[in-house]
């Protein structure tokens, strides 16, 4: 037999591979549930709460995920594989002069509603680090950084290194600190006015 592969235009999310597709539907479900009750609960969320946010038996998320940790590992995980799809996306067809920016506004936000997710893995021992995130969507964001400056909305000076490494710093401390969303507007704007040609105007 040959494993079922996803209906189109499902996305393929890691782990998900060999699985029906009722099962990679409730495997979304619960990833997406667990995402938003971590982001919400803090380190007293319970994996019964993301059960009952998903609208599944608890037996159900202990199948695709035996324990709590595995949960948050996977959480991550398909984080990543968003943002690297996200990123694809916008290298090939998304707006140069916005994308740029939009991308990184994005990875700020997740980094900071990603705080309790990472503190509960490296109370379990496991030390996620940005910089090690960011590895995989390098090359994306080059495209991105390459589309934007042709459509002249970045400084030609600024290189995909500068780009990482502001990304690094900001989504570190958003990550830390879980700033809220008007932090992250306002750090990103003085980021964000860095990256523009003299003269270029913030749009509105």
């Amino acid at each position: 037999m040959t494993s079922p592969k996803p209906s189109p235009g499902e996305p393929d999310v890691p782990g998900a591979k060999g699985l029906r597709a009722d099962a990679r539907r409730n495997r979304a479900r619960i990833l997406a549930a667990a995402a938003a009750v971590f982001a919400e609960k803090g380190p007293s969320a319970s994996t019964d709460e993301v059960a009952v946010r998903a609208g599944l038996a608890i037996g159900t998320v202990f199948k695709h995920f035996p324990t709590k940790q595995a949960l948050l590992q996977a959480i991550m995980k398909d984080l990543l594989a968003d943002l690297t799809r996200e990123v694809e996306a916008l290298a090939a067809d998304g707006d140069p002069a916005t994308s740029t920016f939009g991308f990184m506004t994005r990875m700020v936000e997740q980094a900071a509603e990603k705080k309790t997710v990472v503190g509960l893995l490296a109370e379990a021992g496991i030390d996620l680090q940005v910089a090690d995130s960011l590895h995989p969507l390098r090359d994306g964001i080059a495209e991105l950084l390459a589309r934007s400056q042709r459509a002249g909305a970045v400084r030609e000076d600024v290189g995909v290194d500068e780009v990482v490494a502001l990304l690094t710093g900001v989504c570190q401390g958003a990550l830390h600190a879980g700033w809220d969303r008007d932090l992250q507007r306002r750090t990103l704007a003085v980021v964000f006015d860095g990256l523009r040609p003299p003269g270029a105007r913030r749009p509105t």
